[in-house]
């Protein structure tokens, strides 16, 4: 079977620093960073034991792309992807929160639909509403960034009362997400899909506010298939959807959520296979360009290479 790479233990020339989030390796420089895109996979904030192949290629290459294509809205990070894997950019002080769009009542929100919630991170929602419909208008749903467990649900209100971002900032950035999530929703109509609802994030250097991380992506984003979505919603049907989320239900159907006590369910080589072809598929799907796997023996290697080649420019 394919291999992916788990993780990277790299030291490279002018190294200040490193850090290891849940899907990335991240290699500090004084004044940029080489961002690695790797293999892992988490869902609901928990690292799963299994790295699946391409994944880490197939991120990349969308948020690259997408981030090309919304440079005109906000300055992004991004300077130079010499890998597959790699993206290398500006060093951001980030935001403690991260910016969170829906135009779809799906994922965590119709959870906490069905349990009752109508007041979603201070915003009210509308009663009558089924799982997957479009909202009236889309919402801004933030979250606090953790970093480690889980992300928080929290309200523009409890942002400026605490004082992690200051009113001024916060009022861009949400001019940026209504923007940034009106030019993916154009995107994805092109290609025969729904945005349905996504994630920002935004830092700062020398006063200046940039579109950080990866957009656009089955990670930060969810879609759902144009063709068919009326009729499967007047069925009350399940939408056929492009997303991280099919990793997440079959987590849920075998007894995990994430939860304390909770274990995670074995990872055969069909269930890892079965991921990887999704996300190619989803690769395609979202881009309109064919995926072109690059190779995976010695990737670890192939990846130094070209981080050392970008360095010694």
């Amino acid at each position: 079977m394919t291999s992916g790479i788990k993780e990277t233990h790299f030291s490279f020339p002018n190294q200040i620093d490193f850090y290891r989030g849940k899907v990335r390796d991240i290699y500090f420089f004084e004044d940029f960073l080489a961002m690695v895109a790797s293999d892992r996979i988490s869902a609901f904030d928990v690292v799963l034991p299994k790295a699946i192949p391409f994944k880490g290629q197939v991120l990349n290459q969308i948020a690259s792309k997408f981030l090309k294509a919304t440079a005109d809205i906000v300055p992004n990070w991004i300077q130079a992807t010499p890998d597959p894997n790699v993206s290398i950019g500006v060093k951001c002080e980030t935001y403690p929160v991260e910016m969170v769009i829906r135009g779809y009542l799906a994922g965590h929100a119709a959870r906490e639909y069905k349990a009752g919630k109508r007041t979603l991170c201070g915003v009210v929602l509308p009663e009558g509403l089924k799982e997957n419909d479009k909202l009236p208008i889309p919402i801004i749903t933030p979250t606090t960034k953790a970093k480690e467990g889980h992300d928080e649900d929290i309200s523009r209100e409890e942002i400026l009362k605490q004082g992690l971002v200051s009113e001024s900032e916060y009022i861009q950035l949400e001019k940026y997400t209504h923007a940034l999530f009106q030019r993916g929703t154009e995107m994805a109509a092109e290609q025969g899909l729904i945005l349905v609802d996504t994630k920002y994030e935004f830092g700062k250097k020398d006063g200046q506010i940039y579109l950080i991380d990866e957009i656009h992506t089955p990670d930060s984003s969810r879609y759902f298939y144009k063709e068919g979505y009326e009729e499967r919603q007047a069925n009350g049907e399940k939408q056929k959807q492009l997303s991280k989320e099919f990793v997440r239900q079959w987590l849920i159907e075998n007894g995990f959520q994430g939860k304390d006590g909770q274990q995670i369910p074995e990872m055969t080589d069909e269930v890892v296979k079965s991921i990887s072809e999704r996300y190619i598929e989803l690769f395609e799907k979202v881009t309109g360009d064919p995926f072109v796997k690059h190779p995976t023996e010695s990737i670890a290697k192939r990846i130094e290479n070209n981080i050392l080649a970008y360095l010694n420019k």
